[in-house]
C-alpha cells in the first residue's frame, strides 16, 4: 500500500541516494514525516568533489551541500546528522539511535554507502595515513598537501589517479603503487591504461605497477616511508590508500535481511522486507541491460535508485533505468564512460589518443555494451542511448571520424 498520510519514512545515510529520495518523495507527493539519520554531522553532500576541486581548495564545503538546510526546513524534513544506527527492529519498525533512542518508520531507506577497504599491512595506522572517502578525511589530509612534500598512493583506481592528479597540481612528489600490472586494470581496458599511465608520467608522477606494499615505516608515530614487497623503500611524509570500497551492509545484514557484497534489491530498489529499501553503493541491484546483478559506485546509480526507491513507495510508475554511466578529471582529461565494459571480446578506437580527444568502444558479440570517451563528449551521449538499445555496429563504422555520432547514432536507431 502507497505511503500516505500519518506515516513515517525513514532514511539512514547523507550522501547522493538519501539526498535523491529526500528529494523524490516530497516531489512525488509524500505528506507524511520524513526523516534522515547520518554519522556524519554535515548535511548531504556530493562526494566526488573531494578528490577532486575541494582537496585542491578550489570547491567551499557549501557548495558541495545539495541543499542548503533552509530546503530541509521548508520541507518539513527532520534531519538527526552525526547519529549512528546501530540495528534495525524489523519485528517493531524501528530503528535503534546510537544515544539510545528508537525511531519508528512505515518505509526505510538504507542508503549506508561504503567505506574504504582497510589497508592490510603493518604500519597502516601511522599519521600521515589518509584515506579519501569523507569531508574529514579530507579536512585531515589538506594541511598536509604541501609542494615539495611526498605523497605515496596506494592503488591506480580512479580515486588513486585522481588524487595523483592532484597532488602533481599541488607540487607535490607522487609515486603510486599498483599490484597489477597495469592502472585501472580493473575498470577499462590496456588501451586506456596506456593512454593515463603516460598522461600521469608526462606529469611527473611516477607509477609502479606489478608492485606489491609490504609495509609502512614511521618515525616517532608518523609514517616516513612505504616498503615494498622487493625491500624498495620509498620515502614518504603522506600516504593515501585508495585500494577501493566495502558496502556497508552489516546493519542490513544483521537484521536478516539478504545480502551479497551489497544489500540484494529488486528492480524497485526493495530489499528481501518489504518496507525496507536500499540505494546506492551499499545495494546490490539487477543491471537490466546486462542481464546480471551487481553494484555501481557512482552518482548516476544513486540518483536513480533514490528516485526508483521513492517511487516504489509512493506506488508511482517505476521511473526509467538509464544506462549506467560515470566520469573520472584528471589533468585536463574528462574520461566519460557508458555502460560496463567487462566481458568485452573487441574494442575499437575512434579518434587518435595522442590528440588527447578520443574514444573507446567495447563490443560484445558484435553488440555496443560500453564506451571509455577521453575529452569527447558527442561519443558518450550517443553511446548512451546505443548501449540500451542493444545495438550492433560494424567497427568500421565506429572507427570513421567522418561520420559525426550522432548520425551513427541515428542511422542504428533506424
Amino acid at each position: 500500500m502507497p505511503a500516505g498520510e500519518g506515516q513515517r519514512i525513514v532514511i539512514v545515510g547523507g550522501g547522493q541516494a538519501a539526498a535523491q529520495a529526500l528529494q523524490s518523495l516530497r516531489q512525488g507527493g509524500f505528506p507524511g514525516a520524513l526523516t534522515l539519520v547520518s554519522d556524519e554531522a554535515a548535511l548531504p553532500y556530493q562526494r566526488p568533489p573531494l578528490s577532486k576541486g575541494y582537496m585542491k581548495g578550489e570547491v567551499e564545503e557549501e557548495r558541495l551541500y545539495f541543499k542548503p538546510s533552509a530546503w530541509y526546513e521548508d520541507q518539513n524534513i527532520e534531519l538527526l546528522l552525526g547519529t549512528h544506527v546501530p540495528k534495525i527492529d524489523r519485528a517493531s519498525r524501528q530503528v535503534q539511535l546510537g544515544h539510545g533512542g528508537h525511531l519508528p518508520y512505515d518505509y526505510l531507506i538504507l542508503a549506508t554507502g561504503s567505506r574504504p577497504r582497510p589497508l592490510p599491512v603493518r604500519g597502516a595506522d601511522l599519521g600521515g595515513v589518509h584515506d579519501l572517502r569523507t569531508l574529514a578525511d579530507v579536512e585531515r589530509l589538506s594541511p598536509k598537501m604541501v609542494a615539495g612534500r611526498r605523497i605515496v598512493i596506494i592503488g591506480a583506481g580512479y580515486i588513486g589517479l585522481e588524487a595523483a592528479a592532484v597532488a602533481r597540481q599541488m607540487g607535490l612528489e607522487v609515486t603510486v603503487i599498483e599490484t597489477a600490472p597495469r592502472v585501472l586494470a580493473r575498470v577499462t581496458s590496456p588501451v586506456l591504461s596506456e593512454f593515463y599511465a603516460g598522461e600521469h608520467a608526462r606529469q611527473g608522477v611516477e607509477i609502479l605497477t606489478g608492485a606489491q606494499l609490504s609495509h609502512l615505516d614511521g618515525v616517532d608515530g608518523e609514517v616516513s616511508a612505504a616498503i615494498l614487497a622487493d625491500g624498495t623503500r620509498l620515502p614518504a611524509d603522506i600516504v593515501l590508500s585508495g585500494i577501493g570500497i566495502l558496502p556497508n551492509e552489516e546493519l542490513a545484514k544483521d537484521a536478516g535481511i539478504a545480502c551479497s557484497n551489497g544489500i540484494l534489491v529488486d528492480r524497485d530498489a526493495r530489499t528481501s522486507d518489504p518496507h525496507v529499501f536500499a540505494a546506492g553503493d551499499c545495494a546490490s541491484r539487477p543491471l537490466v541491460h546486462f542481464g546480471r546483478s551487481g553494484r555501481l559506485e557512482s552518482v548516476h546509480n544513486a540518483i536513480e535508485q533514490g528516485k526508483l526507491a521513492a517511487a516504489a513507495i509512493l506506488g508511482l510508475p517505476r521511473p526509467a533505468e538509464d544506462c549506467p554511466w560515470f566520469w573520472s578529471d584528471q589533468y585536463d582529461l574528462k574520461l566519460q564512460i557508458a555502460g560496463l565494459s567487462q566481458g568485452y571480446d573487441t574494442h575499437v578506437i575512434r579518434g587518435d589518443p595522442d590528440s588527447r580527444k578520443f574514444a573507446v568502444f567495447y563490443l560484445k558479440n558484435g553488440t555496443l555494451i560500453a564506451v571509455d570517451a577521453v575529452n569527447s563528449p558527442p561519443e558518450f551521449l550517443a553511446s548512451k542511448k546505443l548501449i540500451m538499445s542493444g545495438a550492433k555496429l560494424a567497427p568500421a563504422v565506429l572507427i570513421d571520424t567522418s561520420t559525426p555520432m550522432k548520425d551513427i547514432a541515428a542511422q542504428a536507431a533506424a
